[in-house]
C-alpha cells in the first residue's frame, strides 16, 4: 500500500425530498446564482420546476444557462464564465449529470482566472481558486458530483481532456434517488458502465498489500451488477436506484483508491474516441476496456483470476488460469451486450482510419509518452487495443 492523504469536503444531502435543504445550503456561499443545465429533460421530468420553486421561495436571485450536451464543449464554458463575470455571480448549481458538473466546474475555476480557462485542461496552469458549486445530480454516473474531477472537450482540434485538482470538489451534492427514475435505459446502462470503469481503473493496479480497498471495490462492482436489471427492469424501483446512485459517488470520491495507483488508460482512450464521434462515455467505455484487458491480462494473471472469480463468480481452473483470466473479461464483455451497449468500435462506425489519430491524441501521463499505471502503453499497443474493439 502506498502512502495517501484522503479528505472529501463534498456534503453529500441524500434521500426522497432532498432538494429541499438547496435554498438553505446555497445561502452558506453565495447570492447570487448561475443556474446550469442540460438540454429539456430536467424540464420533462420536474426537477427544473423543483429547483426553481425551491430559488424562488429562498429569494435567491439567479440566472439560467442551459445547452449542457454530453462530452460538454468548452465554448459553453467560455459563455458561462462570461456571464458570471458580467452579472457578478457568486455561485454555481449545476442540475445534471457528470457532463454539467464538469461544465460548472470549468466555469467555476474559469472566472477568477485571468488567462484562457482551457490552459488548466492542457496542464499549462494550476488552479488556485473556484467559485463555490453545489450539485442537484440527476444521472448517477460519472461521480463528478463528489470528485475532484473535471472532463471537458475542445470542439476545434476534436480534445478531450481532464482536469483534476482539490478545488474542484464541490461544496454539497444533492442526491434524490427518485430524480433518476425517467432516465431512460440506454443513459442509465451508459451510467451504469461509467461506474464500473471508475471501479476497474482503480481496481487494477500494481501495488501490493491493497486487500480491503480490493475487497471494496469487488463489493462495489458486484451491487452493480446485482442492481442493473432490476433499475432496467424497473425504473421506479428506488431501492435500485439509490444502490446505483450512492455506488456511482463512492466509486469516484477517491475513498476507494486510497493506497492504489489506479491505471486509466481505458478512460484515456475512450476519451478520444468520444471525442471524435460523440458517442456516449460509458458506451465508449463498454466498447474499451474489454479491449484492453485482452491485451494486458498476462501482465498480472492472478489479478484477473481475482477479478473472475469474486467479481464475476468464474469457477477456477486451477490447470488454467489463462481459462480462468478469459472467461471474467467474456463475462464482463456479456454484461455490456445484456444492458443493451455495443462492445465493438463497428458498432457505433468507427473505422481503423481513426485508429492512428485516436493513440496520438490520447493525453500522456508519463514522460517516457506512455499511458496508463498498470501497464504502459505506447501509441503501437493503443492501436492494436483498437484492433481488438473493432
Amino acid at each position: 500500500m502506498v502512502n495517501f492523504e484522503f479528505q472529501n469536503p463534498t456534503k453529500i444531502i441524500f434521500g426522497k425530498d432532498s432538494e429541499q435543504c438547496l435554498g438553505k445550503e446555497i445561502k452558506k456561499y453565495g447570492k447570487k446564482v448561475l443556474f446550469h443545465y442540460g438540454g429539456g429533460s430536467i424540464k420533462k421530468n420536474g426537477v427544473y420546476d423543483k429547483v426553481k420553486k425551491v430559488l424562488d421561495d429562498e429569494n435567491i436571485e439567479y440566472i439560467e444557462l442551459g445547452g449542457v450536451k454530453p462530452n460538454p464543449r468548452l465554448s459553453l464554458i467560455y459563455e458561462g464564465i462570461k456571464i458570471c463575470r458580467e452579472n457578478s455571480i457568486d455561485f454555481i448549481l449545476a442540475v445534471g449529470g457528470g457532463s454539467v458538473i464538469d461544465s460548472a466546474k470549468g466555469i467555476a475555476v474559469g472566472v477568477p482566472y485571468e488567462g484562457d480557462v482551457w490552459d488548466f485542461y492542457m496542464g499549462v496552469s494550476v488552479p488556485e481558486t473556484k467559485l463555490p458549486v453545489g450539485v442537484v445530480l440527476t444521472i448517477p454516473a460519472a461521480g463528478s458530483e463528489s470528485s475532484y474531477s473535471s472532463v471537458v472537450t475542445e470542439e476545434k482540434n476534436k480534445l478531450k481532456r481532464p482536469l483534476d485538482h482539490d478545488v474542484l470538489y464541490p461544496q454539497f451534492a444533492i442526491m434524490n434517488p427518485e430524480f433518476t427514475f425517467s432516465l431512460p435505459a440506454y443513459q442509465t446502462s451508459c451510467g451504469i458502465s461509467d461506474i464500473m470503469a471508475h471501479l476497474m481503473e482503480r481496481y487494477f493496479t500494481n501495488v501490493k498489500g491493497v486487500g480491503i480497498t480490493s475487497r471494496l471495490l469487488e463489493g462495489a462492482m458486484k451491487n452493480i451488477i446485482d442492481n442493473a436489471h432490476l433499475v432496467l427492469d424497473d425504473p421506479h424501483n428506488y431501492i435500485a436506484r439509490s444502490e446505483i446512485m450512492w455506488t456511482g459517488s463512492i466509486a469516484h470520491n477517491n475513498l476507494l483508491n486510497t493506497g492504489r495507483i489506479g491505471d486509466w488508460a481505458s478512460h484515456m482512450i475512450e476519451h478520444e474516441l468520444s471525442a471524435i464521434n460523440d458517442v456516449a462515455h460509458g458506451a465508449g467505455l463498454a466498447i474499451v476496456f474489454p479491449a484492453w484487458m485482452k491485451y494486458v491480462y498476462k501482465h498480472n494473471i492472478d489479478l484477473f483470476v481475482q477479478f473472475a472469480v469474486r467479481v464475476w463468480n468464474v469457477e477456477q481452473d486451477f490447470e488454467n488460469k489463462e481459462r480462468t483470466a478469459l472467461a471474467g473479461i467474456e463475462r464482463l464483455e456479456s454484461f455490456y451486450k445484456s444492458i443493451g451497449l455495443p462492445v465493438r468500435l463497428s458498432e457505433i462506425g468507427i473505422g481503423e482510419e481513426h485508429y492512428q489519430e485516436i493513440a496520438s491524441k490520447c493525453r500522456v501521463f508519463h514522460e517516457d509518452d506512455t499511458v496508463g499505471n498498470f501497464v504502459k502503453l505506447t501509441r503501437k499497443d493503443i492501436v492494436e487495443i483498437l484492433r481488438l474493439a473493432k
